[in-house]
């Protein structure tokens, strides 16, 4: 059995995201394009000879009930493992962003204690586990495993449906260059979804209507993409519209909120135009230039 493993966990944003009804679950229906990008949080994870999950973190204090420490008893109940391990985690990947770093931190950690362990959990078995830590780490638990713990780094898209369970992969593309603008403000997925159902309900419009399949095989400046997050959350956060208004101004080929927010994002064919556009927003947000 191998003592400790190390692994990157890499963040995603959304190209599109139609929320749908409510299921009986409490969850909804959605559909929506996740691709992974190359912004990846670290993680370090070692056998203990005490029992239990020990996290250390730096850049910021994790809630004890966190979707690392919710994986880690999940996994346990379902193989009977009861030995202890530790977690390094190095955060790159802001949090409360919708970029899906916890998510994507949750399911590396399956996968490695499931490879430090030895207990050979097939694909039915890690999305049960997905199942009970967050709807996002069904599609990064995907990604692992299509593409071999993100072998050399690579990137990884697929179509989302369901409460996020349904996962088909699509063609990965790294014909674009992605500048993540992070503007300081969070969002929470309640506070998302309550301005969802305000916006509709004032404004009597529904979820957008897309097929979110061709849209992907357009080139960026053509697409038609809609966060229908994007608006409501904009409408009571108006620091995010103003920033999203000032990314549309920088030659972006396409601009968009991530999941429910709050990071905002630009998609550029030349990527030259990307770092100028970083430099120019550069005294005012935080940003990432990401070369797929």
């Amino acid at each position: 059995m191998r003592e400790s493993v190390s692994v990157l966990c890499p963040a995603k944003i959304n190209l599109g995201l139609k929320v749908l009804d409510r299921r009986k679950d409490g969850y909804h229906n959605l559909q929506s394009i996740f691709t992974t990008v190359p912004l990846f949080d670290k993680m370090k994870v070692s056998v203990t000879e005490s029992p239990g999950c020990k996290i250390h973190c730096k850049e910021m204090v994790l809630p004890e009930d966190n979707t690392i420490s919710r994986a880690y008893k999940a996994f346990c109940v379902l193989t009977g493992i009861q030995k202890g391990v530790e977690v390094e985690l190095t955060k790159a990947i802001p949090a409360g962003g919708g970029l899906g770093g916890g998510s994507s931190d949750a399911s590396s950690f399956l996968k490695s204690i499931d490879n430090l362990f030895g207990t050979h959990l097939g694909l039915a078995d890690l999305m049960q586990l997905s199942s009970l830590v967050g709807s996002d780490v069904f599609f990064f638990t995907k990604a692992l495993v299509e593409t071999d713990n993100y072998s050399k780094c690579a990137g990884y898209t697929a179509l989302v449906e369901g409460r996020g369970e349904v996962v088909k992969t699509i063609s990965y593309r790294n014909d674009f260059t992605v500048l993540l603008l992070l503007p300081g403000t969070e969002v929470s997925t309640k506070e998302a979804y309550g301005a969802l159902d305000s916006f509709r309900e004032r404004s009597k419009v529904s979820c957008s209507d897309m097929d979110f399949l061709e849209e992907w095989k357009k080139r960026p400046s053509s697409w038609l993409f809609k966060n229908d997050f994007t608006e409501p959350v904009c409408e009571f956060k108006p620091d995010l519209k103003i920033a999203l208004e000032k990314l549309k101004a920088t030659e972006a080929d396409f601009t968009d909120m991530s999941g429910s927010g709050s990071t905002l994002f630009a998609v550029y064919e030349d990527s030259e135009k990307a770092i100028r556009a970083q430099k120019s927003l550069s005294e005012q947000y935080k940003s990432l230039v990401l070369h797929q």
